[in-house]
């Protein structure tokens, strides 16, 4: 099996399911910029040939002074060529970017340098071989073969093989202490998946069931591998577990699950290897993260130097976002994507500055169909309030209360539309008067709706009284990482004062935001509506924001949590089955139809106003940055390749 092309070709002759992710031949697509090709397949694309590999002036030193192998010994056998977005860059300097707001923002840097072992490219359109070099689909879309390159190696020198991959199925997916619930993405139709090792380099997953979105879910990002010649010696089927558990209490935890949870975490954990550009060298909770230059990272560009270009990336924890606003515009900031993306209040004034910040402002194509929805809790603690979130009436009243036009005015310069944000318009799937149902501003109907359920008696204030006679209520957590979020729902709270409902914003660090929907302690979240450019989203399907019980009684197969109705398994059915099983486009865009209908009767997530493009701010000496794509799935800003931006003088 040379390269990925032939590999892809007879597993299309199986299936029609990938068609609309992997080109069926190399000779229908040049190779595109940003692009990634096993090295042998460059050559064959583009009539060149790559004789010699080059390394960072750093590196040349240290292979001088014994302390690092040849760049020659230190690339796989089939090095990956990444083809720049411009040209060919330089190496050298820092990257400063992008800011970030502490622990509770780790997954920021997972976006920027994940290593998948496929990789969507930018635009959400092709599949590209990284970690694999090729793959295979057999068994009518059950069975999924990787091959992966040799030669490959951690950023410690160690080799990467099929073991990685195992080891990550084996002793962690399948322990239960470190993963007491098996992860839905390796699941279908309630049945669990598994991993087989063929050889060294070549790996199987088995579905018993049909997967047909399988490989475009691995490019996403999945995590499927991790160190184990590192990660053993944490873990109790290599070592004892009384010596494990020693170390544990010596270090401070409870047991040996948390210090080997806290040695397999990059944020916490700087000896941990990586296959990243950068290797991280100073946690994320220190004031500055830094990540170096990773000497054996597997990629190349078309003259051969081995990337990534740039040495060393230095990000800024900052306390909070007017700060990171502050330092993009005083020039202190190089590139900066997370937070700053649907800050369109702030549009304006990011453009008044570009002269003398250094640095031009990019819009993308957006994915982020709602700026900040509202997730009603349809498992809330509270009865009274349970009964009144349970019922759909209840929730278009909510609907009609908000003024979005004015929002849309208020918060993003008028740059946006009302929505209810379930899915972008330039999907297939994309019904307007399913987005758009329920989002016209007519307080006077919801008024009359609440009356309707019988919530006429006030009390003192103007407010409306409960069934059990307490005044109407309401708190939405906010996560203060998201100040649009936090902008939009003050305005909706006094929007619901108008409807008799007293409506809080309860304003909170991310880390205890991200805590308490999953442990059913909130009663409205609100948060962006995140689609694909596929039109997949984790956000409209069942989850913990907007029904915790409900998720975990489908997600465990009635074990734990709450029987949902009907709609809900239609919809849990949609997202997390039919979805990533059918091999048919026309069969996935009716399904998101229907996922669209479900929602604009039902309103559980109820959207107010979204934006069509998100914004990036790079310095403009940075150069390789793409002036389009689509960022932010399947990660952002990782899709546009930083191992190839570069500064230019």
């Amino acid at each position: 099996m040379k390269g990925f092309t032939k590999v892809v070709i007879s597993s299309l002759i199986v299936l029609s399911l990938l068609v609309s992710f992997i080109p069926v031949t190399f000779a229908q697509s040049k190779v595109m910029t940003g692009g990634q090709y096993n090295i042998n397949d460059y050559q064959k694309l583009t009539g060149t040939k790559i004789t010699k590999f080059n390394e960072s002036p750093e590196l040349t030193e240290l292979v001088k002074q014994g302390k690092l192998p040849s760049v020659e010994k230190r690339l796989p056998d089939e090095p990956v060529v990444l083809v720049p977005f411009e040209e060919i860059g330089r190496y050298g300097g820092t990257l400063r970017g992008e800011a970030h707001l502490g622990m509770g923002d780790k997954t920021g840097w997972w976006r920027t340098i994940h290593e998948p072992l496929v990789y969507w490219d930018k635009d959400h359109r092709q599949i590209h071989p990284n970690i694999a070099k090729s793959w295979k689909v057999s068994d009518n879309g059950k069975t999924f073969t990787f091959y992966i390159r040799k030669g490959l190696k951690w950023s410690d020198g160690e080799p990467f093989t099929a073991d990685d991959i195992i080891f990550y199925y084996e002793d962690i997916i399948l322990n239960k202490e470190l993963t007491p619930t098996f992860p839905s993405w390796l699941t279908m139709k309630g049945k669990a998946g598994s991993v087989e090792k063929v050889d060294n380099y070549t790996v199987r997953f088995k579905f018993q069931d049909p997967y047909g979105y399988f490989v475009a879910r691995v490019a996403e990002g999945q995590d499927l591998y991790a160190p184990k010649h590192y990660l053993k010696q944490f873990h109790p089927k290599y070592t004892s577990k009384e010596k494990l558990e020693e170390l544990a209490k010596k270090e401070g935890f409870d047991n040996w699950y948390q210090l080997f949870a806290q040695k397999n975490d990059w944020a916490l954990n700087t000896e941990l290897p990586e296959m990243s550009a950068w290797k991280t060298t100073t946690p994320l909770s220190d004031n500055y993260h830094i990540a170096e230059r990773n000497p054996y990272y597997f990629k190349v560009d078309p003259a051969g130097n081995q990337l990534p270009y740039i040495d060393k990336v230095r990000r800024e924890m900052v306390s909070n976002i007017e700060i990171m606003v502050m330092k993009i515009m005083s020039g202190e900031i190089d590139f900066q994507l997370r937070h700053v993306w649907n800050l369109y209040d702030n549009y304006p004034i990011f453009m008044e500055n570009r002269d003398k910040g250094n640095y031009r402002v990019i819009k993308v194509a957006g994915l982020i169909s709602n700026n900040a929805a509202i997730y009603i809790n349809q498992n809330v603690k509270d009865p009274v309030l349970r009964k009144l979130f349970q019922n759909k009436m209840f929730r278009r009243a909510l609907s009609l209360g908000i003024n979005r036009n004015d929002i849309n005015q208020i918060t993003t310069s008028g740059l946006g539309e009302p929505t209810q944000g379930l899915l972008a318009p330039l999907n297939a799937a994309y019904v307007e008067r399913y987005d758009k149902a329920y989002t016209e501003y007519d307080p006077k109907k919801a008024n009359k709706i609440l009356d309707s359920l019988g919530l006429t008696k006030r009390d003192k204030d103007g407010y409306r009284l409960r069934p059990d006679g307490k005044t109407l209520t309401i708190t939405i957590d906010a996560s203060s990482h998201h100040p649009p979020s936090v902008d939009i729902m003050e305005l909706v709270t006094t929007y619901w004062k108008q409807l008799g409902i007293k409506a809080e914003v309860k304003t909170m660090e991310r880390s205890l935001f991200e805590t308490r929907h999953p442990a059913n302690e909130h009663e409205m979240q609100t948060f962006t509506i995140a689609i694909g450019a596929d039109g997949y989203s984790s956000d409209l399907a069942p989850n913990t924001r907007w029904c915790p019980l409900w998720y975990n009684w489908l997600n465990s197969g009635g074990k734990i949590g709450e029987e949902p109705p009907q709609e809900v398994k239609k919809l849990w059915q949609i997202f997390y089955e039919d979805f990533f099983s059918t091999t048919s486009e026309v069969r996935r865009t009716a399904m998101l139809k229907e996922a669209m209908r479900l929602h604009s009767e039902n309103l559980w997530i109820i959207g107010t106003v979204g934006v069509k493009w998100m914004m990036m701010v790079a310095k403009n000496n940075l150069r390789n940055v793409p002036d389009s794509g689509f960022p932010w799935h399947p990660g952002a800003p990782g899709v546009f390749r930083l191992e190839q931006f570069f500064f230019k003088s």
